[in-house]
Protein backbone atom coordinates (compact mmCIF):
# COMPACT_ATOMS: atom_id res chain seq x y z
CA UNK A 1 0.00 0.00 0.00
CA UNK A 2 2.40 2.50 0.83
CA UNK A 3 4.55 1.25 -2.33
CA UNK A 4 1.14 2.87 -4.35
CA UNK A 5 0.93 6.10 -2.53
CA UNK A 6 4.50 7.08 -3.23
CA UNK A 7 4.41 6.13 -7.04
CA UNK A 8 0.87 8.59 -7.26
CA UNK A 9 2.81 11.32 -4.60
CA UNK A 10 5.32 11.52 -7.31
CA UNK A 11 3.07 11.63 -10.04
CA UNK A 12 0.63 14.38 -8.44
CA UNK A 13 3.57 16.68 -7.40
CA UNK A 14 5.54 16.20 -10.90
CA UNK A 15 2.05 17.89 -11.96
CA UNK A 16 1.30 20.48 -9.66
CA UNK A 17 5.02 21.51 -10.21
CA UNK A 18 4.50 21.91 -14.11
CA UNK A 19 1.96 23.37 -13.48
CA UNK A 20 3.12 26.20 -10.64
CA UNK A 21 5.75 26.60 -13.37
CA UNK A 22 3.59 27.18 -16.35
CA UNK A 23 1.47 29.62 -14.93
CA UNK A 24 4.33 31.80 -13.28
CA UNK A 25 5.42 32.35 -16.80
CA UNK A 26 2.11 33.16 -17.34
CA UNK A 27 1.84 35.45 -14.64
CA UNK A 28 5.17 36.93 -15.72
CA UNK A 29 4.94 37.06 -19.76
CA UNK A 30 1.23 37.63 -19.81
CA UNK A 31 1.24 35.10 -22.64
CA UNK A 32 0.44 31.00 -23.20
CA UNK A 33 1.40 29.91 -26.54
CA UNK A 34 0.59 26.36 -27.99
CA UNK A 35 4.07 25.53 -27.89
CA UNK A 36 3.88 25.65 -23.82
CA UNK A 37 0.68 23.57 -24.14
CA UNK A 38 2.32 20.76 -25.84
CA UNK A 39 5.89 21.30 -23.63
CA UNK A 40 3.13 21.02 -20.71
CA UNK A 41 1.38 17.84 -21.63
CA UNK A 42 4.95 16.43 -22.88
CA UNK A 43 5.95 16.96 -19.42
CA UNK A 44 3.06 15.49 -17.93
CA UNK A 45 3.44 12.20 -20.07
CA UNK A 46 7.11 11.94 -18.61
CA UNK A 47 6.16 12.63 -14.93
CA UNK A 48 2.96 9.73 -15.08
CA UNK A 49 5.49 7.40 -17.10
CA UNK A 50 8.43 7.93 -14.66
CA UNK A 51 6.18 7.47 -11.86
CA UNK A 52 4.77 4.15 -13.30
CA UNK A 53 8.76 3.02 -14.03
CA UNK A 54 9.74 4.25 -10.47
CA UNK A 55 6.46 2.08 -9.20
CA UNK A 56 7.88 -0.73 -10.68
CA UNK A 57 11.13 -0.37 -9.18
CA UNK A 58 10.64 0.10 -5.78
CA UNK A 59 8.29 -3.06 -6.10
CA UNK A 60 10.61 -5.10 -7.38
CA UNK A 61 13.54 -4.18 -5.03
CA UNK A 62 11.01 -4.47 -2.13
CA UNK A 63 10.22 -8.34 -3.78
CA UNK A 64 14.08 -8.77 -3.81
CA UNK A 65 14.77 -7.65 -0.81
CA UNK A 66 12.04 -10.09 0.81
CA UNK A 67 12.95 -12.66 -1.14
CA UNK A 68 16.95 -11.91 0.20
CA UNK A 69 15.16 -11.90 3.65
CA UNK A 70 13.41 -15.41 2.98
CA UNK A 71 17.03 -16.13 1.83
CA UNK A 72 18.65 -15.54 4.62
CA UNK A 73 16.02 -17.37 7.62
CA UNK A 74 16.24 -20.70 5.68
CA UNK A 75 19.51 -20.07 5.18
CA UNK A 76 19.86 -19.92 9.12
CA UNK A 77 16.82 -22.38 10.04
CA UNK A 78 19.01 -25.43 8.14
CA UNK A 79 22.45 -24.14 9.79
CA UNK A 80 20.97 -24.70 13.01
CA UNK A 81 19.51 -28.01 12.07
CA UNK A 82 21.63 -30.52 13.97
CA UNK A 83 20.88 -32.89 10.75
CA UNK A 84 22.78 -32.79 7.44
CA UNK A 85 19.99 -30.87 4.99
CA UNK A 86 20.87 -31.14 0.95
CA UNK A 87 19.34 -29.47 -1.65
CA UNK A 88 20.46 -30.82 -5.48
CA UNK A 89 19.00 -30.13 -8.79
CA UNK A 90 17.57 -32.43 -11.08
CA UNK A 91 21.45 -33.69 -12.44
CA UNK A 92 22.44 -33.95 -8.41
CA UNK A 93 24.28 -31.03 -8.23
CA UNK A 94 24.52 -29.29 -5.18
CA UNK A 95 22.44 -26.20 -4.81
CA UNK A 96 22.13 -25.90 -0.88
CA UNK A 97 23.74 -27.55 1.87
CA UNK A 98 23.85 -26.85 5.41
CA UNK A 99 27.03 -26.52 7.52
CA UNK A 100 26.51 -29.61 9.51
CA UNK A 101 26.93 -31.56 5.85
CA UNK A 102 29.76 -29.74 4.88
CA UNK A 103 31.51 -30.68 7.86
CA UNK A 104 30.47 -34.02 7.54
CA UNK A 105 32.12 -34.26 4.69
CA UNK A 106 35.05 -32.16 5.46
CA UNK A 107 33.59 -29.57 2.48
CA UNK A 108 34.10 -26.40 4.71
CA UNK A 109 36.31 -24.35 2.53
CA UNK A 110 35.17 -25.68 -1.15
CA UNK A 111 32.75 -23.86 -3.10
CA UNK A 112 30.14 -26.72 -3.30
CA UNK A 113 27.64 -25.38 -5.61
CA UNK A 114 26.77 -26.30 -8.76
CA UNK A 115 29.42 -30.01 -8.46
CA UNK A 116 27.90 -33.21 -8.17
CA UNK A 117 28.83 -35.60 -5.58
CA UNK A 118 31.44 -37.66 -7.86
CA UNK A 119 33.02 -34.24 -8.06
CA UNK A 120 33.43 -32.96 -4.26
CA UNK A 121 34.19 -36.57 -4.11
CA UNK A 122 38.24 -35.46 -5.33
CA UNK A 123 38.21 -32.59 -3.02
CA UNK A 124 38.40 -35.28 0.18
CA UNK A 125 40.25 -38.45 0.18
CA UNK A 126 38.45 -40.07 3.17
CA UNK A 127 34.98 -39.74 2.46
CA UNK A 128 35.05 -40.30 -1.55
CA UNK A 129 33.38 -43.72 -0.96
CA UNK A 130 30.66 -42.13 0.74
CA UNK A 131 30.28 -39.53 -1.89
CA UNK A 132 30.27 -42.08 -4.30
CA UNK A 133 27.65 -44.11 -3.02
CA UNK A 134 25.42 -41.03 -2.43
CA UNK A 135 25.24 -40.58 -5.93
CA UNK A 136 24.18 -44.03 -6.63
CA UNK A 137 21.68 -43.74 -3.85
CA UNK A 138 20.16 -40.67 -5.08
CA UNK A 139 19.85 -42.69 -8.70
CA UNK A 140 17.60 -45.21 -7.00
CA UNK A 141 15.29 -42.43 -4.54
CA UNK A 142 14.77 -40.94 -9.17
CA UNK A 143 14.27 -44.32 -10.55
CA UNK A 144 11.62 -45.32 -8.13
CA UNK A 145 10.06 -41.97 -8.05
CA UNK A 146 9.20 -41.51 -4.29
CA UNK A 147 10.19 -40.73 -1.16
CA UNK A 148 12.52 -43.07 0.17
CA UNK A 149 14.31 -43.76 3.13
CA UNK A 150 17.24 -45.60 4.57
CA UNK A 151 20.08 -45.75 7.31
CA UNK A 152 23.23 -44.78 6.21
CA UNK A 153 26.80 -45.56 8.25
CA UNK A 154 29.15 -42.98 7.69
CA UNK A 155 32.80 -43.69 9.20
CA UNK A 156 34.91 -41.04 10.67
CA UNK A 157 38.86 -40.33 10.51
CA UNK A 158 38.69 -41.33 14.49
CA UNK A 159 37.57 -45.30 13.61
CA UNK A 160 34.36 -44.49 14.96
CA UNK A 161 30.81 -44.18 12.65
CA UNK A 162 28.00 -42.47 12.52
CA UNK A 163 24.41 -44.08 11.38
CA UNK A 164 21.58 -41.95 10.05
CA UNK A 165 18.37 -42.21 9.07
CA UNK A 166 18.09 -41.01 5.33
CA UNK A 167 15.21 -39.23 4.02
CA UNK A 168 15.19 -38.52 0.00
CA UNK A 169 12.30 -36.58 -1.48
CA UNK A 170 12.59 -36.30 -5.53
CA UNK A 171 10.55 -33.25 -6.87
CA UNK A 172 9.40 -33.56 -10.48
CA UNK A 173 8.21 -31.43 -13.22
CA UNK A 174 4.73 -31.81 -15.05
CA UNK A 175 6.18 -33.12 -17.54
CA UNK A 176 7.67 -35.89 -15.57
CA UNK A 177 11.05 -34.40 -15.71
CA UNK A 178 13.59 -34.32 -12.72
CA UNK A 179 13.12 -30.96 -10.67
CA UNK A 180 15.02 -31.10 -7.58
CA UNK A 181 16.25 -33.44 -4.91
CA UNK A 182 15.83 -32.58 -0.75
CA UNK A 183 18.08 -35.21 0.95
CA UNK A 184 17.66 -34.90 5.25
CA UNK A 185 19.74 -37.29 7.10
CA UNK A 186 19.27 -37.51 10.53
CA UNK A 187 21.72 -38.39 13.19
CA UNK A 188 20.90 -41.28 15.25
CA UNK A 189 24.04 -43.13 16.19
CA UNK A 190 23.28 -42.44 19.98
CA UNK A 191 20.02 -44.54 19.07
CA UNK A 192 21.31 -47.01 17.34
CA UNK A 193 23.85 -47.38 20.00
CA UNK A 194 20.84 -47.80 22.92
CA UNK A 195 18.98 -49.73 20.79
CA UNK A 196 21.97 -52.09 19.74
CA UNK A 197 22.82 -52.02 24.08
CA UNK A 198 19.49 -52.79 24.68
CA UNK A 199 18.73 -55.78 22.28
CA UNK A 200 22.66 -57.19 23.50
CA UNK A 201 20.43 -57.15 27.06
CA UNK A 202 17.33 -58.77 26.06
CA UNK A 203 19.31 -61.60 24.47
CA UNK A 204 21.44 -62.28 27.10
CA UNK A 205 18.21 -62.30 29.44
CA UNK A 206 16.66 -64.44 26.67
CA UNK A 207 19.48 -66.84 27.30
CA UNK A 208 19.64 -67.07 30.23
CA UNK A 209 15.72 -67.29 30.74
CA UNK A 210 15.55 -69.66 27.37
CA UNK A 211 19.10 -72.25 28.05
CA UNK A 212 18.28 -71.89 32.00
CA UNK A 213 18.69 -75.74 33.21
CA UNK A 214 16.54 -75.21 35.85
CA UNK A 215 12.70 -74.23 35.74
CA UNK A 216 11.82 -70.41 35.80
CA UNK A 217 8.39 -68.75 35.48
CA UNK A 218 7.16 -65.13 35.67
CA UNK A 219 3.77 -64.20 37.14
CA UNK A 220 1.91 -60.93 37.61
CA UNK A 221 1.21 -59.28 41.08
CA UNK A 222 -2.15 -62.06 41.27
CA UNK A 223 -0.54 -65.17 41.29
CA UNK A 224 -0.90 -65.66 37.71
CA UNK A 225 1.63 -66.89 35.03
CA UNK A 226 2.85 -64.88 32.43
CA UNK A 227 5.73 -66.05 31.11
CA UNK A 228 7.98 -69.76 31.55
CA UNK A 229 10.80 -71.13 30.17
CA UNK A 230 11.04 -74.57 28.73
CA UNK A 231 12.69 -76.11 31.15
CA UNK A 232 9.26 -75.40 33.34
CA UNK A 233 6.96 -76.31 30.26
CA UNK A 234 8.71 -79.57 30.03
CA UNK A 235 8.01 -80.64 33.80
CA UNK A 236 4.52 -79.54 33.52
CA UNK A 237 3.91 -81.11 30.37
CA UNK A 238 2.22 -78.13 28.90
CA UNK A 239 2.55 -75.18 26.43
CA UNK A 240 3.13 -71.85 26.80
CA UNK A 241 -0.35 -71.08 25.85
CA UNK A 242 -1.39 -73.57 28.37
CA UNK A 243 0.17 -71.49 31.17
CA UNK A 244 -0.28 -68.61 29.99
CA UNK A 245 -3.06 -66.79 32.72
CA UNK A 246 -3.23 -69.68 34.56
CA UNK A 247 -2.63 -69.31 38.42
CA UNK A 248 0.22 -70.82 39.63
CA UNK A 249 -1.06 -72.26 42.69
CA UNK A 250 -3.27 -74.51 40.43
CA UNK A 251 0.15 -76.99 40.10
CA UNK A 252 0.82 -76.94 43.66
CA UNK A 253 -1.04 -80.62 44.77
CA UNK A 254 -0.59 -79.81 48.78
CA UNK A 255 -3.04 -77.79 50.03
CA UNK A 256 0.15 -76.37 52.66
CA UNK A 257 2.07 -75.66 49.55
CA UNK A 258 -0.52 -73.58 48.66
CA UNK A 259 -0.64 -71.58 51.96
CA UNK A 260 3.04 -71.16 51.42
CA UNK A 261 3.07 -70.00 47.98
CA UNK A 262 0.72 -67.13 49.08
CA UNK A 263 2.07 -66.37 51.47
CA UNK A 264 5.34 -65.98 49.78
CA UNK A 265 4.19 -63.69 47.21
CA UNK A 266 2.64 -61.41 49.90
CA UNK A 267 5.57 -61.06 51.35
CA UNK A 268 7.48 -60.18 48.07
CA UNK A 269 4.54 -57.81 47.61
CA UNK A 270 4.69 -56.24 50.76
CA UNK A 271 8.72 -56.33 51.26
CA UNK A 272 9.74 -55.95 47.61
CA UNK A 273 12.52 -58.37 48.57
CA UNK A 274 13.56 -61.92 47.36
CA UNK A 275 12.18 -64.73 49.83
CA UNK A 276 13.65 -68.41 49.53
CA UNK A 277 10.33 -70.27 50.57
CA UNK A 278 11.70 -74.08 50.52
CA UNK A 279 10.32 -77.13 48.74
CA UNK A 280 6.68 -77.31 46.70
CA UNK A 281 5.20 -80.54 45.64
CA UNK A 282 4.17 -79.50 41.51
CA UNK A 283 2.33 -81.86 39.33
CA UNK A 284 2.23 -82.19 35.98
CA UNK A 285 -0.14 -83.10 33.57
CA UNK A 286 0.85 -86.75 33.74
CA UNK A 287 -0.05 -86.23 37.66
CA UNK A 288 3.76 -87.12 38.05
CA UNK A 289 4.67 -85.02 41.26
CA UNK A 290 8.05 -82.95 41.24
CA UNK A 291 9.63 -81.22 44.18
CA UNK A 292 10.67 -78.25 43.53
CA UNK A 293 12.82 -75.53 45.91
CA UNK A 294 11.64 -72.39 45.01
CA UNK A 295 12.91 -68.64 45.44
CA UNK A 296 10.39 -65.51 44.47
CA UNK A 297 11.90 -61.79 43.34
CA UNK A 298 10.17 -58.92 42.44
CA UNK A 299 10.44 -57.53 38.93
CA UNK A 300 10.72 -53.72 39.47
CA UNK A 301 10.19 -51.34 36.94
CA UNK A 302 11.45 -47.63 37.74
CA UNK A 303 10.85 -49.02 41.54
CA UNK A 304 7.59 -50.03 40.82
CA UNK A 305 6.66 -53.61 41.14
CA UNK A 306 5.65 -55.09 37.90
CA UNK A 307 5.31 -58.49 38.48
CA UNK A 308 7.52 -61.48 40.10
CA UNK A 309 9.66 -64.24 39.07
CA UNK A 310 9.99 -67.49 40.79
CA UNK A 311 13.36 -69.54 40.27
CA UNK A 312 13.28 -73.28 41.17
CA UNK A 313 15.64 -76.23 41.03
CA UNK A 314 14.15 -79.89 41.05
CA UNK A 315 15.10 -81.54 44.32
CA UNK A 316 12.83 -84.22 43.64
CA UNK A 317 16.22 -86.81 43.19
CA UNK A 318 17.92 -85.45 46.04
CA UNK A 319 15.61 -85.43 48.23
CA UNK A 320 14.79 -88.78 47.50
CA UNK A 321 18.22 -89.41 48.24
CA UNK A 322 18.31 -87.46 51.18
CA UNK A 323 15.56 -90.43 52.31
CA UNK A 324 17.45 -93.28 51.70
CA UNK A 325 21.03 -91.86 53.36
CA UNK A 326 18.20 -91.22 56.25
CA UNK A 327 16.92 -94.79 56.23
CA UNK A 328 20.33 -95.99 55.36
CA UNK A 329 21.35 -94.47 58.87
CA UNK A 330 19.05 -96.23 60.37
CA UNK A 331 19.58 -99.16 58.93
CA UNK A 332 23.03 -98.88 59.88
CA UNK A 333 21.89 -98.07 63.45
CA UNK A 334 19.73 -101.08 63.61
CA UNK A 335 22.28 -103.07 62.60
CA UNK A 336 24.92 -102.41 64.87
CA UNK A 337 22.10 -102.67 67.28
CA UNK A 338 20.96 -106.25 66.28
CA UNK A 339 24.40 -107.57 65.67
CA UNK A 340 25.55 -106.62 69.93
CA UNK A 341 21.61 -107.38 71.01
CA UNK A 342 20.47 -110.50 68.56
CA UNK A 343 23.98 -112.83 69.75
CA UNK A 344 23.41 -112.03 73.40
CA UNK A 345 19.12 -113.14 73.24
CA UNK A 346 19.68 -116.03 71.22
CA UNK A 347 21.89 -118.03 73.88
CA UNK A 348 19.23 -117.48 76.89
CA UNK A 349 16.48 -117.81 74.27
CA UNK A 350 17.85 -121.11 73.70
CA UNK A 351 18.10 -122.32 76.99
CA UNK A 352 14.73 -120.74 78.21
CA UNK A 353 12.68 -122.38 74.91
CA UNK A 354 14.78 -126.10 75.94
CA UNK A 355 13.55 -125.71 79.55
CA UNK A 356 10.14 -124.35 78.51
CA UNK A 357 9.75 -127.42 76.45
CA UNK A 358 11.13 -129.88 79.24
CA UNK A 359 8.07 -128.01 81.11
CA UNK A 360 5.42 -129.10 78.63
CA UNK A 361 6.77 -132.74 77.95
CA UNK A 362 6.31 -133.56 81.97
CA UNK A 363 3.74 -131.55 83.32
CA UNK A 364 -0.09 -131.67 81.84
CA UNK A 365 -1.39 -129.05 84.16
CA UNK A 366 -0.25 -125.93 82.70
CA UNK A 367 0.32 -127.22 78.95
CA UNK A 368 -2.08 -123.86 77.76
CA UNK A 369 0.44 -121.99 79.32
CA UNK A 370 3.56 -123.67 77.88
CA UNK A 371 2.09 -123.70 74.79
CA UNK A 372 1.93 -119.84 74.85
CA UNK A 373 5.53 -119.58 76.65
CA UNK A 374 6.90 -121.60 73.44
CA UNK A 375 4.75 -119.21 70.60
CA UNK A 376 6.24 -116.35 72.30
CA UNK A 377 9.71 -117.47 72.41
CA UNK A 378 9.31 -118.65 68.75
CA UNK A 379 7.97 -115.17 67.72
CA UNK A 380 11.25 -113.73 69.84
CA UNK A 381 13.82 -115.96 67.82
CA UNK A 382 11.88 -114.87 64.83
CA UNK A 383 13.05 -111.22 65.50
CA UNK A 384 16.15 -112.27 66.40
CA UNK A 385 16.63 -113.97 62.93
CA UNK A 386 15.68 -110.93 61.07
CA UNK A 387 18.02 -108.76 63.22
CA UNK A 388 20.51 -111.07 62.27
CA UNK A 389 19.57 -110.62 58.91
CA UNK A 390 19.80 -106.94 58.68
CA UNK A 391 23.05 -106.83 60.99
CA UNK A 392 24.95 -108.97 58.30
CA UNK A 393 23.68 -109.14 54.84
CA UNK A 394 23.89 -112.41 53.66
CA UNK A 395 25.88 -113.46 50.25
CA UNK A 396 23.75 -113.40 47.30
CA UNK A 397 24.48 -116.01 44.57
CA UNK A 398 22.40 -115.08 41.33
CA UNK A 399 20.99 -117.48 39.00
CA UNK A 400 19.00 -117.69 36.12
CA UNK A 401 14.93 -118.24 37.44
CA UNK A 402 11.71 -118.14 36.60
CA UNK A 403 9.72 -116.14 38.77
CA UNK A 404 6.40 -118.24 38.12
CA UNK A 405 8.02 -121.14 39.25
CA UNK A 406 9.44 -119.33 42.27
CA UNK A 407 5.76 -117.86 43.34
CA UNK A 408 5.03 -121.53 42.45
CA UNK A 409 7.12 -122.44 45.26
CA UNK A 410 5.34 -119.71 47.49
CA UNK A 411 1.91 -120.28 46.75
CA UNK A 412 2.02 -123.89 47.72
CA UNK A 413 3.64 -122.70 50.87
CA UNK A 414 0.89 -119.69 51.94
CA UNK A 415 -2.26 -121.64 50.58
CA UNK A 416 -2.70 -123.46 54.08
CA UNK A 417 -2.35 -119.74 55.80
CA UNK A 418 -4.55 -118.36 53.09
CA UNK A 419 -7.45 -121.08 53.67
CA UNK A 420 -6.64 -120.21 57.10
CA UNK A 421 -7.81 -116.16 56.66
CA UNK A 422 -10.19 -117.40 53.88
CA UNK A 423 -8.45 -115.82 51.26
CA UNK A 424 -7.99 -116.70 47.56
CA UNK A 425 -4.61 -116.61 45.84
CA UNK A 426 -5.25 -115.87 41.71
CA UNK A 427 -1.90 -115.82 39.92
CA UNK A 428 -2.75 -114.82 35.95
CA UNK A 429 0.78 -114.57 33.98
CA UNK A 430 -0.45 -112.12 30.91
CA UNK A 431 2.27 -113.56 28.75
CA UNK A 432 5.60 -115.61 28.73
CA UNK A 433 8.04 -114.10 31.25
CA UNK A 434 11.41 -114.74 30.28
CA UNK A 435 13.98 -115.94 33.26
CA UNK A 436 15.46 -112.87 35.38
CA UNK A 437 19.31 -112.95 36.79
CA UNK A 438 18.48 -113.21 40.60
CA UNK A 439 19.03 -115.16 44.27
CA UNK A 440 15.90 -117.42 44.34
CA UNK A 441 16.07 -117.65 48.45
CA UNK A 442 15.98 -113.33 48.44
CA UNK A 443 13.05 -113.07 46.33
CA UNK A 444 10.84 -116.54 47.65
CA UNK A 445 11.52 -114.39 50.97
CA UNK A 446 10.05 -110.97 49.22
CA UNK A 447 6.74 -112.84 48.21
CA UNK A 448 6.42 -114.12 51.56
CA UNK A 449 6.50 -111.57 53.22
CA UNK A 450 4.14 -109.23 50.61
CA UNK A 451 1.56 -112.15 49.81
CA UNK A 452 1.47 -112.59 53.68
CA UNK A 453 0.77 -109.15 54.43
CA UNK A 454 -2.37 -109.21 52.09
CA UNK A 455 -3.40 -112.50 53.69
CA UNK A 456 -3.55 -110.65 56.88
CA UNK A 457 -5.00 -107.85 55.57
CA UNK A 458 -8.83 -109.58 55.95
CA UNK A 459 -8.27 -109.84 51.92
CA UNK A 460 -10.67 -112.45 50.20
CA UNK A 461 -8.96 -112.39 47.02
CA UNK A 462 -5.13 -111.74 46.76
CA UNK A 463 -4.31 -111.21 42.49
CA UNK A 464 -0.59 -111.94 41.14
CA UNK A 465 0.15 -110.56 37.98
CA UNK A 466 3.29 -110.73 35.63
CA UNK A 467 4.29 -108.74 32.47
CA UNK A 468 7.07 -106.98 31.21
CA UNK A 469 7.68 -103.56 29.68
CA UNK A 470 10.90 -103.11 27.63
CA UNK A 471 13.59 -104.44 29.87
CA UNK A 472 11.75 -104.85 33.05
CA UNK A 473 9.79 -107.73 34.73
CA UNK A 474 6.84 -106.43 36.62
CA UNK A 475 4.80 -108.02 39.16
CA UNK A 476 1.95 -106.58 40.74
CA UNK A 477 0.53 -108.15 44.13
CA UNK A 478 -3.29 -106.66 44.47
CA UNK A 479 -5.76 -107.47 47.69
CA UNK A 480 -9.28 -106.26 48.54
CA UNK A 481 -8.38 -105.83 52.40
CA UNK A 482 -8.81 -103.55 54.54
CA UNK A 483 -5.93 -100.56 53.04
CA UNK A 484 -2.99 -98.90 54.87
CA UNK A 485 -3.76 -94.53 55.18
CA UNK A 486 -2.03 -92.42 52.54
CA UNK A 487 0.41 -91.10 55.14
CA UNK A 488 1.25 -94.06 56.54
CA UNK A 489 2.02 -95.73 52.86
CA UNK A 490 5.79 -93.48 52.81
CA UNK A 491 6.77 -94.83 55.93
CA UNK A 492 6.28 -98.73 54.72
CA UNK A 493 10.34 -100.13 54.81
CA UNK A 494 11.12 -97.97 57.87
CA UNK A 495 12.45 -100.91 60.51
CA UNK A 496 9.82 -100.98 63.60
CA UNK A 497 7.34 -99.72 61.24
CA UNK A 498 3.97 -101.78 60.94
CA UNK A 499 0.57 -101.16 60.95
CA UNK A 500 -0.06 -104.89 62.37
CA UNK A 501 -0.65 -105.26 66.09
CA UNK A 502 2.31 -107.66 66.48
CA UNK A 503 4.11 -106.43 63.32
CA UNK A 504 7.57 -105.41 63.57
CA UNK A 505 8.15 -103.30 60.22
CA UNK A 506 11.36 -105.91 59.69
CA UNK A 507 9.70 -107.74 56.96
CA UNK A 508 9.28 -104.78 54.69
CA UNK A 509 12.81 -103.40 55.81
CA UNK A 510 14.25 -106.77 54.91
CA UNK A 511 12.14 -106.69 51.38
CA UNK A 512 13.08 -103.48 50.14
CA UNK A 513 16.93 -104.14 50.61
CA UNK A 514 16.61 -107.36 48.61
CA UNK A 515 14.75 -105.85 46.15
CA UNK A 516 17.53 -103.07 45.92
CA UNK A 517 19.81 -105.29 45.77
CA UNK A 518 18.38 -106.78 42.44
CA UNK A 519 18.37 -103.44 40.93
CA UNK A 520 14.81 -103.26 40.94
CA UNK A 521 11.99 -101.16 42.59
CA UNK A 522 9.16 -101.55 44.93
CA UNK A 523 6.40 -99.00 44.77
CA UNK A 524 2.94 -99.00 47.07
CA UNK A 525 -0.61 -97.62 46.47
CA UNK A 526 -2.97 -98.14 49.07
CA UNK A 527 -6.74 -96.81 49.67
CA UNK A 528 -8.43 -97.74 53.06
CA UNK A 529 -11.29 -99.82 52.63
CA UNK A 530 -10.18 -101.07 49.02
CA UNK A 531 -6.94 -102.93 49.14
CA UNK A 532 -3.44 -102.37 48.70
CA UNK A 533 -1.39 -102.36 45.28
CA UNK A 534 2.39 -103.39 45.42
CA UNK A 535 4.37 -103.64 42.51
CA UNK A 536 7.54 -105.01 41.94
CA UNK A 537 10.09 -104.13 39.19
CA UNK A 538 13.06 -106.25 38.47
CA UNK A 539 15.64 -105.92 35.49
CA UNK A 540 15.23 -108.52 32.50
CA UNK A 541 19.43 -108.32 32.48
Amino acid sequence: MIKHNNSLIYILLGIAVFLLFDFSLLFFFQQLNGIAFIQFILSAIFIVFSGIMLHFFIAARKKSDGLDEDQQRLQTLINSMVDFVNFKDGNGRWIEANDFGRRLFELEHVDYKGKKDSELANYTSFYNEALLYCEISDEETWKKGYITRCEEKIPLPDGETKTFDTIKVPLFHEDGSRRALVVIGRDITERVKAEKKLSDSQQQYKSLFDYNPDPVFMMDLHGNITNVNPKFRNITGSSHNQLSGVCISNFIADHEDRINLKRSIDYVKESKAGITSGDFRFNSVSDEVFLLSCTFVPILIDGEMAGIIGYAKDVTAMRETEAILRKTEKLSVVGELAASVAHEVRNPLTSLKGFVQLLKDNETQYQNYYSIMLSELDRINQIVSELLVLAKPQESHFKKHNLIQLLGDVTTLLEPEAAYYSSELLINAKKSIPPISCEANGLKQVFINIIKNSIEASSQHVWIDFDTKGDWVIMTIKDDGCGIEEDRVRHLGEPFYSSKEKGTGLGLTVSYRIIEAHKGKMTFQSEIGKGTEVQICLPIH
